[in-house]
């Protein structure tokens, strides 16, 4: 775990863009206990409540629909595919290092791709649901990677543990998991699709990350 944490706080001082006078990345340590709060520019990995499998993509696409760089759910916890850099929509005032509140809409980069968490109205493998997938690049991105972050519960700012959902812009849909697995490409990963109704499979929780400490916004 502490050589996990190390590898991607260098990651961080890297490759991250860090703003003036704040703090390098490499100073952050990973997050471990509730209550942390989730800043512009953490790497984290999204966990599903109810199955405890985690956001995941890699670079394989979908043999159907778009065609696009598939997103997952997949049960193993020390995965590198599983981590997404949270990130600001282009024009934001937002800067690293500033927390996040409920409402606020973000993108979700991964980390070793660098293509976007996207949706469109392509119909999801299994379910037929909306499809997610990955598209685009760092210089690339586009409206179908804008979520809605919502906080479940009385927490106005988004925090470590705390249960969230992600609604889509575009379609409406909210980033939804199941048990309904690959048994192909991706075999024993289960589906991540879009779904436009409020329900428990909606739910995530921020767990293991590299969490940059807060900055005021200005």
């Amino acid at each position: 775990m502490a050589i996990a944490s190390f590898l991607l706080a260098l990651f961080l001082f890297l490759n991250l863009d860090v703003e003036q006078g704040t703090a390098a990345a490499a100073s952050s340590s990973a997050a471990k206990s509730e209550g942390v709060e989730i800043t512009y520019g953490s790497v984290l990995k999204l966990m599903h409540e109810r199955t405890k499998f985690r956001l995941h993509s890699h670079d394989v696409p979908y043999g159907s629909g778009s065609g696009q760089q598939s997103v997952t759910g997949f049960s193993n916890v020390d995965d590198a595919n599983s981590y997404w850099i949270i990130r600001a929509v282009p024009d934001s005032s937002d800067k690293q290092g500033n927390a996040i509140t409920s409402g606020t809409v973000i993108r979700l980069q991964h980390m070793k791709t660098r293509k976007w968490l996207h949706s469109h109205l392509h119909a999801s493998p299994i379910s037929g649901n909306l499809e997610v997938s990955c598209f685009g690049s760092d210089s690339d991105s586009d409206t179908g990677d804008h979520w809605m972050l919502e906080i479940e519960g009385s927490g106005k700012t988004w925090k470590q543990d705390q249960r969230i959902r992600l609604r889509h812009l575009d379609t409406g849909g909210y980033l939804h998991s199941h048990d309904k697995k690959y048994t192909r490409i991706a075999g024993g990963q289960q589906e991540v699709c879009g779904i436009r109704e409020k329900k428990p499979d909606n739910v995530w929780v921020a767990a293991e990350g590299v969490y940059l400490p807060v900055i005021e916004k200005k």
